[in-house]
Formats: structure tokens, sequence, C-alpha cells
């Protein structure tokens, strides 16, 4: 039995929020991504998602909860499930939570940051995830500041497909440039250039081909470093990964500019990546757009626009 190609998206959705600017998450923007997934054909096999809080005053300052104790992500898997009876079409995703830091003003979560990934249950069968232990790979620059900083961490998951070939998905949102190292100021190029990125990509890099081995496997997710920067270079050098764009020719990986995938008011970044190793083909990116190009289905629905792509398992 030979296996069909898998498609994988990674997307940075804001915590839902990007209606009202970052500040609390609204039922809209979960509503129109929901919307916006289920039109892709074929339906993606995994959904990688960033920035997805689990219970704080920014996810409840607005939308309601349906019941007590309520996530964000099981909020957006209603108005997913939503999007599919609608469509008269069955629901086929199981959705794990990668928690990774919480804000708190005493007793009160202010806001919390987290991983999601989504599994097509009719394609691949989850093996095995590490939701409950996600490796942290942070890299505290101020050790007396490692309470305040916003934890990172990668997502894991062991599929199978139903040829039963293995492979390995990872997620990740790695941190912004740490202004309290000198370089920052002495440089004009600061996204993927600080010293404390490198140093979590380099963990992601041990990370991943520790617990892949030899086995193929994806990598996924909000680097906050474009192509040409030293944690890109560091990844499609020493970390062994393959950038699926530059592999499809759809960049320059000396270019840092040239496919935009996030934006800030007039300035555009290229920050969202998808890499892979081992026996692993890259097909398209069928799907994908540019930050800010009206024609693409997942146009304003965030401050990130998600890189969807299909591979082979060689």
């Amino acid at each position: 039995m030979s296996d069909r190609p898998v498609r994988i998206v990674s997307y940075n959705v804001r915590y839902f929020a990007h209606a009202l600017r970052g500040l609390a998450s609204t039922l809209g923007p979960k509503r129109r991504i929901a919307a916006a997934l289920l039109t892709l054909d074929p339906l993606p096999d995994l959904i990688c998602l960033q920035e997805v809080e689990t219970i704080s005053l920014r996810s409840r300052l607005v939308h309601r909860a349906n019941h007590e104790g309520e996530s964000q992500l099981e909020a957006f898997m209603h108005r997913l499930d939503a999007a599919f009876q609608a469509a008269e079409a069955t629901m086929p995703y199981h959705a794990l939570y990668f928690r990774a830091h919480t804000y708190r003003l005493g007793d009160l979560p202010l806001y919390t940051t987290g991983l999601a990934i989504l599994v097509n249950t009719q394609t691949l069968k989850v093996d095995q995830h590490n939701a409950e232990t996600p490796e942290h790979i942070t890299h505290h620059h101020l050790v007396r500041w490692r309470d305040r900083k916003q934890s990172r961490i990668c997502a894991h998951v062991k599929v199978v497909t139903r040829a039963g070939r293995v492979l390995h998905v990872f997620n990740t949102h790695l941190s912004l440039p740490t202004p309290f190292a000198k370089e920052f100021w002495n440089q004009r190029e600061r996204m993927g250039h600080g010293v404390n990125q490198v140093h979590e990509a380099k963990s992601l890099a041990q990370f991943v081909h520790r617990h892949a081995g030899t086995e193929p496997l994806v990598v996924c997710g909000d680097f906050n470093s474009p192509p040409a920067s030293p944690v890109y270079r560091y990844l499609t050098g020493d970390g062994r990964l393959v950038g699926a764009q530059a592999a499809l020719g759809r960049i320059d990986p000396l270019v840092p500019r040239g496919y935009p995938t996030a934006g800030f008011m007039r300035l555009r970044m290229h920050l969202d990546h998808l890499f892979s190793a081992g026996p692993v083909d890259w097909l398209d990116l069928d799907g994908s757009a540019p930050f800010g190009d009206p024609t693409g289905r997942f146009d304003g629905l965030s401050d990130h626009v998600p890189l969807i792509g299909r591979f082979r398992l060689a």
C-alpha cells in the first residue's frame, strides 16, 4: 500500500484576536479561520498553530466560553466542527494542545501562550506526543529575568500513515531577538540575528534530531527569523534541515524579504517556515499566499498568513 502525499498547514493565528489587534479573542476570527481551512482541497492532514491561548482574561474578555473551563483551542474546535456540519461533512481532526507560558496578576491569568497540532485521523494515526511535557527551548540571556520571559517550546507528535510509515511533526515559535545583548543595537538587521534566537535554534535542532533519528520529520512554525538570517542559516546548515520554499524554488534563501509571511502596518517580514529532514520530498505550496495578497483565502485573519505545503515520504 503506497502513501498519498501529506498536506501540512503552519499558521500563527494571533490568539484569534486579530479583529481587536491582539487585545482580546473574539468569535469572528475563529469562525473565519475555520471556514478558510475547510476550503482547502484536499483537506490538510496536519494543522500546526502558533499563539493559541489556554484560558485567560484576554481569551475571555470578549468571547464568552460555552462552559466553565473551556480553553481557546476547544472553542476553536467547536467552530471548526460547526463548519464541517454546515458543509455536511465529517469532522476528522483530533486536537492536541501544548502549554508554554502563563502571565499572572496574583491568581488571575492575564494571558497565556501555547501551540496546537490538529491531526486528521482519517489519514494519520497519533502514535506519540509530548503535549503534557513539551520541550522547553527558551534561552535566558538574563538569568534573573528567566521567570518573566515568555517560555518557548517545541511540540512533537509522532504519527503513522495508512501505509505504516512513521512521520515526526514538530511545531515551534522562537523568541524575538533580545534587546539586552549589545549586538541588538550594533546591527541594522535584528530579526533572526539575536544571540538568544540562535541558541534556541540550536536547542530545537538537537531536540528534533534526537527524537526523530533517521526517520522522516517536518518542522514548522513562527521562527521570528527571515531567510539569510543566522537562525535560518544555522537550521539549514549545521541544523541539517531543508527549507520547503527554497527546495521548491519559491524563495532565494539569501534574500530575507522575498516572500512576506507577516506584517505590521506597512512592514512586511518573512518569519514563518516549513522545514524537513530525512526521506521527505516537497511537492508544492499550493494554497499559500504572501502576506498582503488580497486574493489569499486567509487575508486579514491574522498578522501572519499560513504556509501550506505537500510532501511525499520518499
